[in-house]
């Protein structure tokens, strides 16, 4: 039998054997006894290799050393209490409850979530499992979920994702905000760059630190230069309450990225010598995307952190990319009721950079008809490097994705981004329509986002 038919029999085995212990109200996996003291199945079962008599052989796969490690590197950034997933995976009788189901949803590819297509590239951060891992906790399903000795946790995994190495500026929202608009409200932030930085600095890193991270869906620090300030204040001035509706981008002029945040991400230094230049009197618009699907609406008072340098050997620049003609009324048709429209655009980015140029991160953008994305650079000999793919879109996990070696673009080269939508009555909840590019919610983007440096 094979890995992955194993995992299906594990899989329907455990779902019928567990189905009798459901909560009958709310089909969360129970336990009356467990109820009580926080308890689950999986502790009162018996993982005894032999019978009523001898020495109990320890499981070969038990929570403590085996699967705890695993979970707390790929799955606890969101799955923990007041986390934005749906339950917690932090303690031992998280894990057992929510064994089978968690077990599914890996197999299904939906946990733990990591967009990019395997073999396109090499990222920075995966938090993929591998196929052992996998294994490993399938094993220990199968074993009915043994607990092990607590005195022997394993060795937390290597750390793919550095985080943020020092804090320079920490900037927060003006006030709270509590999301007006359900399950989905985007929001727009003015928030001043200190005034003690008299002379142009440079962003070396960057996370952000959710106020209610329950809600807080992602996160996105644009810079607003001094000559652009006017707008967002005409923008800010016209809603009531703190901020204002901001659907996909700013909804003003900048175009200019300093970092984003989405459920898991630790935060991380940019690549070192590289920075991101702010000149004084600039403003952060933060972009703040809440969900309420799977929490109340509630107070946030979200923040942004900066590791700052006063000089840097090469600005970095971080580069939309998408066919201009697109903006333009009907530049972008996504007609009603086809189930696979693509738009395309390839171009020779050098001619506007003046030279080579070296990647080091990709991200794509779209709204909630996507289903599919690619950027790719053809070199003129026809050879093409994938630089990021996504082949399941999923509107609710967007990131930028870091390059474990960075790549080149010769003059040349094209840079291809090509992005696909269903736009059929199968894919939406309402009546289809014709869509064209736009920043509203039922409007459509494709848009590549590099963190790019002169080469």
């Amino acid at each position: 039998m094979t890995p992955t038919h194993r995992r299906t029999a594990i899989l329907f085995t455990l779902t019928v054997t567990l189905a009798s212990c459901r909560d009958d109200d709310d089909g969360t996996p129970a336990n009356d006894e467990a109820a009580d003291d926080g308890a689950t199945t999986g502790a009162d079962l018996d993982t005894s290799s032999g019978g009523s008599s001898g020495a109990v052989e320890p499981p070969a796969v038990s929570y403590w050393p085996d699967v705890k490690p695993l979970l707390d590197a790929r799955c606890v950034a969101c799955h923990r209490e007041g986390g934005i997933a749906p339950f917690s995976l932090e303690t031992y009788a998280d894990a057992a409850t929510w064994a089978v189901p968690s077990l599914a949803a890996i197999d299904a590819g939906i946990m733990p979530p990591w967009p990019p297509a395997e073999g396109c590239n090499s990222f920075v951060g995966a938090r993929e499992l591998t196929l052992d891992q996998v294994e490993t906790i399938a094993t220990w399903i199968e074993a009915q979920t043994p607990e092990g000795d607590p005195n022997d946790e394993g060795a937390p995994l290597p750390d793919t994702q550095p985080g943020l190495s020092r804090v320079d500026v920490s900037l927060p929202m003006p006030e709270e905000y509590t999301p007006q608009s359900s399950p989905d409200d985007y929001r727009c932030f003015l928030v001043d760059w200190p005034a003690e930085y008299a002379a142009t600095t440079y962003v070396t890193g960057f996370r952000a630190v959710p106020g209610n991270d329950a809600i807080v869906h992602h996160v996105i620090a644009f810079l607003a230069t001094p000559d652009q300030l006017d707008a967002y204040a005409e923008l800010d001035a016209a809603e009531d309450g703190p901020g204002y509706t901001c659907f996909g981008g700013t909804g003003g002029p900048s175009r200019t990225w300093l970092g984003g945040w989405a459920p898991g991400s630790a935060g991380t230094d940019l690549p070192p010598g590289l920075g991101l230049e702010v000149q004084p009197g600039s403003q952060v618009i933060l972009q703040v995307h809440y969900n309420t699907a799977a929490g109340a609406p509630a107070p946030d008072l979200t923040a942004v952190e900066f590791k700052i340098d006063d000089e840097v050997e090469t600005v970095a620049r971080v580069m939309p990319w998408a066919n201009p003609t697109w903006l333009a009324p009907d530049g972008m048709p996504i007609p009603a009721g086809e189930p696979d429209v693509v738009h395309e655009f390839g171009r020779d980015p050098t001619m506007l950079s003046g030279g080579p140029l070296v990647v080091y991160s990709a991200a794509l953008h779209m709204h909630q008809l996507g289903t599919q994305g690619t950027l790719s650079i053809t070199r003129p000999s026809g050879e093409t490097d994938c630089l990021l793919q996504i082949d399941d879109w999923d509107f609710h996990w967007q990131g930028s994705y870091g390059f474990v070696d960075p790549i080149r673009i010769e003059p040349g080269d094209e840079l291809h981004l090509e992005c696909h939508w269903d736009n059929s009555a199968a894919n939406q909840s309402t009546d289809p329509k014709d869509v064209q590019w736009g920043e509203g919610t039922g409007d459509e983007m494709c848009l590549g986002v590099l963190l790019t440096a002169p080469g």
